[in-house]
């Protein structure tokens, strides 16, 4: 059972070509790291998922789509909008309304949802806070949490480390295996190969689909040039990653 299949796919906005051709198939339960130079396509990739942008050419078919509430985006805090007068409760109750429709009541089901999402995200405490109270971590671990008190068979989280301390990351990776566990779909893109190897299969995009498999193939040294176009690759924090040919694979890391 496929997840998302794509097939010669196409994206992009107005007159301008962010991924083209990109064919795969994606099994059920597996989690997914896209990565990637920026501008590479992979949140146009996620945007394509979830269903917010059709494809320009090629066949995209993500079988949950068809189901309520069946694909969940988590976006980066940085696109929401910090003036939303929401407390954290009410903005992870918005993940529900997908099922119960807008002018639908939240039954005790829901309740559950939320209040599990809420506590796994370690934020339950919060709950009556503002978000534009929080700090960025906690209000990305909000985010998360509405992601998965959606319930979602595939969930679509874009740069969900960028930033964080380490608490929070730690639980988005705890959530991660947990819904991978449950037998869910696990899209992230991240720019950090640590996080990329921690995943079942990794996607490794430039604007074209270089390389999809497991890690250990589709992060050689020699797949990463030909993405990132050359043998320095740096990395968000600030590091660089370095290609050395008498090294292993991997590769390691210089600060810089």
């Amino acid at each position: 059972m496929n997840a998302v299949v794509a097939d010669r796919v196409a994206l992009g906005y107005g007159d301008r070509l962010v991924l083209d051709d990109v064919t795969l198939e994606v099994p059920v339960g597996a989690t997914v790291a896209l990565i990637g130079p920026n501008g590479s396509g992979k949140s146009t990739l996620l945007r394509a998922i979830a269903g917010l942008l059709s494809p320009r050419a090629g066949r995209l078919e993500v079988a949950a789509a068809d189901r309520p509430g069946g694909v969940a985006f988590v976006l980066q805090t940085t696109e929401v909008d910090p003036a939303l007068p929401l407390t954290v409760r009410e903005a992870v109750n918005v993940a529900r309304y997908g099922r119960v429709g807008w002018f639908g009541r939240l039954g005790r089901a829901d309740r559950d949802a939320v209040d599990s999402a809420l506590r796994r995200m370690d934020v339950a405490d919060l709950h009556r806070r503002q978000l534009t109270e929080l700090s960025g971590g906690q209000r990305q671990r909000v985010l998360v949490a509405q992601g998965l008190a959606q319930g979602a068979e595939v969930l679509l989280l874009d740069e969900p480390f960028t930033g964080l301390d380490v608490v929070s990351r730690e639980l988005i990776v705890a959530a991660i295996d947990d819904e991978r566990r449950a037998g869910r779909t696990v899209f992230v893109t991240t720019h950090e190969l640590d996080d990329a190897r921690r995943a079942d299969l990794v996607l490794l995009l430039a604007g074209r689909v270089v390389a999809f498999g497991p890690p250990s193939d589709a992060l050689a040294s020699a797949r990463l040039a030909e993405a990132y176009g050359s043998r320095v690759l740096p990395l968000a924090d600030g590091r660089v990653f370095v290609d050395d040919p008498h090294h292993d694979h991997r590769g390691h890391h210089h600060s810089g």
